[in-house]
């Protein structure tokens, strides 16, 4: 994740050893990678970086790539998984990188937690070569805002009129907007949150010891098939009803600034 005003909050999440292996079959992260991967596949990446990556990226591993995160330990951990590609402990504010070198910028869920939003937006145009391809994913619809986004610290949802405006302001043209998850999701995940804070409250010590969560082998299996069903309604319900409702959504736009400098800093 990226800049926050105190401590990362996933990072009691990065220290358990079984996190990555539920994570990685979420019917919501699975949706949200192939939505990305569907839009890089006919791409020419030369260099690309994706900020906020946690120990789940979106992007598939590649060797032109930067992984980018607030959190030594999930970066750390990542490339112990993976291998491929850069890893980089950064700031999404204050991205330690020149001007125009990257040809992509991958960001998924990571403006929602962030004060100055338009100032992660203003560093992605920055770092980004002139007519480069940038892809966000955000979650959808201020009416949308409750349990499930105060539980990850999310400060706000977007409409996507709002989205369109910041990224133009800092010369962003959207190409592309996909429906990623439906009000389905929505149900869905306040229903999870709901059930792992319960289980918290029965178990008194919760998982505050460091790799104290240790689900039992029945469990992993039975996420993994329960998200794979539902991984296949969740694609249907974003599919068949309408974008006013989706509760997550992607776009992808392209830079139209000529040079390093020729960006808007109003209003940061």
């Amino acid at each position: 994740m990226t800049h926050q005003t105190g401590p990362n909050q996933f990072q009691f999440f990065f220290e358990q050893d079984h996190y990555t292996e539920l994570k990685d079959y979420l019917y919501s992260y699975v949706l949200r990678k192939n939505a990305v991967n569907n839009i890089l596949k006919p791409e020419k990446i030369e260099m690309a970086l994706e900020i906020g990556s946690g120990l789940s990226p979106v992007m598939r591993h590649r060797n032109q790539l930067v992984y980018s995160d607030l959190s030594f330990l999930a970066l750390k951990r990542l490339k112990e998984k993976s291998g491929a590609g850069m890893y980089v402990v950064a700031d999404g504010v204050h991205l330690p990188f020149e001007s125009s070198v990257f040809s992509h910028v991958i960001c998924s869920e990571v403006l929602e937690h962030i004060p100055n939003d338009g100032r992660v937006i203003s560093e992605m145009a920055r770092v980004m070569a002139p007519s480069g391809g940038l892809i966000i994913t955000f979650p959808h619809r201020n009416a949308y805002y409750a349990l499930d986004d105060r539980f990850v610290s999310h400060l706000r949802r977007y409409e996507l009129s709002q989205m369109k405006q910041k990224l133009k302001r800092y010369q962003f043209k959207p190409v592309s907007i996909r429906k990623v998850l439906g009000p389905m999701d929505k149900v869905a995940i306040c229903l999870l949150i709901l059930l792992f804070m319960l289980f918290q409250k029965i178990q008194k010590k919760g998982f505050r010891g460091k790799n104290n969560f240790k689900p039992a082998p029945w469990v992993i299996v039975s996420f993994r098939f329960i998200n794979y069903f539902y991984c296949a309604l969740a694609w249907l319900d974003a599919r068949l009803l309408p974008m006013s409702m989706s509760s997550v959504l992607l776009v992808s736009a392209v830079l139209l600034k000529t040079g390093a400098d020729d960006i808007d800093l109003k209003n940061l």
